[in-house]
């Protein structure tokens, strides 16, 4: 977990969907870091989740771990009614969960395509539809998406991603628009090529793409977590459908 910075998210409620390792992980620890109580949403990853928890209550933090399939609209509902009777309210949501295939279009199955769609398009509406009364009740909140650098440059053998990634970005400046008279603030966040823990085959791959930012480098999970924790504080409460990359420079808007 980040060294202690300020507590600035003192009492909100935060869901991550996803976070049992990489990226959603270092997100859900920097938001304890900044006070929050968090909730680990993972659909497979238990153990993991569990891991997570763990290392957040023994530093004194407040998590919560649940299981479920961010598809389906019932257990979304359940898991934010289980967050909510358990700590009162949610302020912060930040759709994390995705999945990441690789195939030439002429062999992307029609199954394979609704398969990441759902997982990061629906996923992230049914989320949202499911946070925002809690938001509208409360007076305001935050809504994060992280999206991908590929949606932004393309990538060979990834068209269901990156046209799912993409869709975020939609998603992220229609529901800013509609929610921002009542206080909600709604992001997308980009990674670019991010040091997390891939197989072999993608690992040398990350070696060779991250010579193409303007860094020569690959940037650090605890990097796009603190763009994160930044977008849900106080400071930030006039940043609202922006879509921001933390890519090293590896993409210029």
């Amino acid at each position: 977990m980040a060294a202690v910075k300020s507590r600035e998210l003192e009492g909100q409620v935060a869901i991550v969907t996803g976070a049992a390792r990489n990226i959603g992980r270092a997100v859900a620890m920097d938001l304890v870091d900044a006070g929050a109580k968090v909730a680990i949403n993972v659909h497979t990853s238990v153990e993991a989740a569990d891991e997570a928890r763990a290392e957040i209550e023994g530093l004194g933090g407040e998590a919560m771990v649940i299981q479920a399939d961010v598809t389906d609209p019932d257990a979304v509902a359940r898991m934010v009614g289980a967050v909510a009777e358990r700590w009162g309210r949610v302020d912060i949501l930040v759709n994390n969960a995705a999945i990441r295939l690789r195939a030439a279009i002429t062999d992307i199955s029609i199954e394979d395509w609704h398969r990441v769609t759902a997982i990061i398009l629906d996923g992230a509406f049914l989320c949202a539809k499911a946070v925002i009364p809690h938001m509208l009740r409360q007076g305001g909140g935050t809504i994060i998406s992280m999206g991908g650098l590929t949606a932004h440059r393309g990538a060979s053998e990834r068209v269901h991603v990156t046209t799912a990634k993409a869709g975020l970005v939609g998603f992220t400046k229609g529901l800013a628009t509609e929610l921002g008279s009542e206080g909600i603030t709604v992001n997308c966040v980009v990674p670019g090529l991010i040091d997390t823990a891939r197989g072999a085959e993608a690992q040398v791959s990350q070696d060779h793409e991250a010579m193409q930012t303007l860094l020569g480098r690959k940037g650090r999970v605890e990097e796009v977590a603190a763009m994160v924790r930044h977008l849900c504080g106080p400071q930030s409460r006039f940043i609202t459908g922006q879509t921001i990359h933390v890519t090293g420079g590896a993409y210029l808007p």
